[in-house]
């Protein structure tokens, strides 16, 4: 039997929850208008992401605080996860209440304080070891994989067992069952099935998860994955659900590097094949992941939700979020990187998309893909920008005028605009609280110090903080030019007043107030969805990463030193091995080997990062030959000076850290070699030069045994 949800069928708790009526549109219940929701995925709870921010050395519970304070700065209303099943259930499905459940209880309660809607899948079936080894959690995920979970009948027992327990459970943060918590308005059953075998019976296991969630008192809409099967979608279609999830990656995922050039074309329309099918013209419609992967450019979010409106979708979730805690390494999903600190672009262009969602009419054509509505985005300027009556967003710096300064409640923004100068780099966020009194917030610069999408590593930082005081300047007829300042988050302590609308600001939260007008504004006093003196950001990096040589990206540009030219002395990464594996030809010729790389564009970068200090060099790599190996590695500066030591390599792939102060003056090779061959191969440099980071521009290492290398970088 087809069961559409509508009002009626809904309990008193749920009355400010959402249906789907009879044409496949998500309503609300209160009053029957359309529902629309847009955020992100988050995995904090769960798998890497749990692990990793243990390992930061703050509790998971203040990190879920952190991110989800900047959930609500963004303007987010949307959250959802695949819950890691592996990690909360044995092997016949029952339900472990343990801290991985305890969690995700916790974060859903935050997201509820902050007025944010939840959508939980609870199935994944993924293991939960990326981009580490899995785990044998002894669950039925782990058990049986996801092949077989979907066509086997003890998989199926299993997981009807767990859907049955996962939904009768308690969250002792709320003291509600998801059932009855109205700010949970979803489900879908699973994430990313890839059905195979019979038709028939993927339209039964679809059939009997919805009665085992429905067997619980769930009366909410339940949502089924299609994009993911295609082939299967007339199967999926005839299953008792009410709607249907969907994703998007229009760049494609890891490329291992930051994609340039202009990806507007990627997301001009989303094709859905499926609307010859009857029945799915009634089913509602999300996006469940969506991303511009390895894109760092802030000009795409906006675009890929008005693709997503037009195509008649009414939730859409970006995935994934980094936590505040780990995003400096950007390590939980290299082809990902979102945050309102480390990528301030970025995330205001999301705060962007989400007015786009919430603000375009669902299936309506717009007149173009880069100008539409109140919407202007740019790739040559990577800018996103919104410019209505009471709102002014920019990714970027910008020359638009506001529309009607007068009547501007809300800004954001990175860089500066007619109305707000700014010379950081980090996002600021300014609010009207009433006539005459605003509420700015302001985020430390973030410092990128090398390519966030590359393979990435714990101990290596992609992107720097940096807390320093910038010149502003508002043109705010609301304000005036002689506003009074107050600094409202804890141990900010400024007062002053701006001149002629000029002043200078530190990371941190302020009320700033009209002159001779008296508000009864505090840090405690509550606006919104936040209190007034609330501010969480990372501190100033002190010791950041930036890479001079990547065995993914620099084995081309390595200039090697191989004077047996039959022998082949540098074997290239692979996607199986990340490194570049340096082979000795096992001759008494030839003793040595060794490569130099350019390296000075980098160290150019890291000279112009604000003042973060650099003093360590670190390279990653292990012997192939023997137990152990010396090997010589030093930097050559742009006078030809070369500063080196020796240190040890051991079988296993180990982090060396050398002190810069422990490089001492050396012989450099030549490279390329100088022929005829009995010229010189070593240069000796004369006089007393000192060792200057700001000078460097080529790294050398040089080695007798064989060696496995998977980069070098300054710390």
């Amino acid at each position: 039997m087809m069961v559409t949800l509508c009002s009626s069928a809904q309990t008193k708790t749920s009355r400010t929850g959402i249906f789907v009526d009879k044409k496949g549109v998500m309503r609300w219940q209160k009053d029957g208008t359309e529902a629309t929701f847009f955020g992100l995925n988050y995995t904090a709870p769960f798998a890497y992401g749990y692990r990793s921010i243990l390992r930061s050395g703050i509790t998971v519970e203040q990190a879920i605080k952190d991110d989800v304070y900047h959930f609500s700065r963004l303007g987010l209303d949307a959250f959802r996860v695949h819950v890691w099943d592996v990690e909360i259930s044995d092997s016949l499905g029952n339900l472990i209440n343990n801290e991985h459940l305890r969690l995700f209880d916790f974060l859903v309660a935050e997201l509820k304080k902050r007025k944010i809607k939840t959508l939980i899948t609870p199935i994944a079936y993924w293991g939960n070891g990326y981009p580490e080894k899995d785990i044998n959690t002894g669950s039925f995920s782990y058990r049986y994989g996801k092949q077989k979970a979907l066509t086997e009948e003890a998989a199926f027992l299993a997981q009807e067992r767990y859907l049955k327990q996962f939904f009768q459970h308690k969250n002792p943060y709320t003291g509600l069952t998801y059932q009855n918590d109205p700010d949970i308005i979803a489900t879908e059953v699973n994430n990313e099935p890839q059905h195979s075998g019979a038709k028939a019976l993927t339209t039964a296991y679809i059939n009997r998860m919805v009665k085992a969630i429905r067997g619980t008192g769930w009366k909410k809409p339940i949502f089924y994955n299609i994009s993911e099967s295609p082939t299967y979608a007339d199967a999926i279609v005839k299953a008792n659900v009410q709607g249907h999830s969907f994703q998007w990656y229009p760049t494609g995922l890891v490329s291992g590097h930051t994609l340039k050039g202009n990806y507007l074309p990627h997301v001009s329309k989303y094709s859905i094949p499926f609307d010859t099918i009857p029945a799915f013209k009634n089913r509602a419609k999300m996006v469940y992941e969506f991303d511009a992967g390895d894109v760092l450019d802030s000009y795409m979010y906006p675009a890929m939700a008005r693709s997503f409106r037009v195509a008649g979708f009414q939730w859409a979730t970006q995935f994934a979020y980094d936590p505040m805690a780990t995003a400096h390494e950007n390590t939980e999903y290299q082809t990902h990187y979102l945050n309102m600190a480390y990528t301030p672009s970025k995330a205001i262009s999301l705060l962007i998309a989400s007015r786009v969602f919430h603000r375009l009419p669902r299936l309506q054509e717009q007149q173009s893909d880069s100008v539409f509505a109140e919407f202007r985005l740019s790739y040559a300027a990577s800018l996103s920008e919104m410019n209505a009556e009471e709102e002014f967003y920019h990714s970027n710096m910008t020359h638009t005028v506001p529309v009607n300064i007068d009547r501007l409640r809300h800004l954001a923004g990175v860089g500066s605009s007619p109305v707000v100068h700014y010379t950081g780099s980090g996002a600021y966020f300014l609010d009207r609280i009433e006539d005459g009194v605003w509420r700015l917030e302001v985020m430390p610069d973030a410092v990128y110090l090398s390519d966030p999408f590359e393979r990435t590593a714990a101990d290596k930082t992609v992107t720097g903080i940096h807390w320093g005081k910038h010149d502003m300047e508002f043109k705010l007829p609301d304000l005036g030019t002689a506003f009074d300042i107050k600094g409202l988050n804890t141990n900010n302590h400024l007062t002053g007043t701006a001149s002629g609308g000029k002043f200078q600001v530190s990371p941190g939260t302020y009320l700033l107030t009209r002159a001779r007008l008296h508000s009864g504004f505090n840090a405690g006093s509550t606006w919104s969805n936040i209190r007034l003196g609330e501010f969480v950001a990372p501190k100033d990096t002190q010791s950041p990463v930036i890479d001079l040589f990547s065995a993914v990206k620099d084995t081309e540009r390595m200039m090697v030193y191989n004077p047996d030219w039959k022998h082949r002395a540098v074997s290239p990464p692979s996607a199986e091995n990340p490194f570049v594996k340096l082979n000795m030809p096992g001759n008494a010729e030839t003793p040595m080997l060794g490569f130099q790389s350019f390296c000075g564009d980098r160290i150019i970068s890291v000279s112009d990062s604000r003042k973060i200090t650099l003093d360590t060099l670190v390279i990653r790599a292990r012997t192939i030959e023997g137990d152990s190996s010396r090997i010589k590695i030093g930097l050559i500066d742009v006078n030809a000076d070369f500063f080196a030591t020796e240190v040890s390599l051991s079988k296993e792939l180990k982090t060396i850290k050398i002190p810069l102060k422990a490089l001492k003056k050396s012989a450099q090779l030549l490279l390329p070699r100088p022929y005829p061959g009995f010229l010189p191969l070593y240069h000796q440099p004369s006089g007393m030069a000192s060792f200057n980071l700001n000078l460097v521009e080529k790294l050398e290492v040089t080695f007798r045994q064989g060696l496995e290398l998977s980069s070098v970088y300054l710390k």
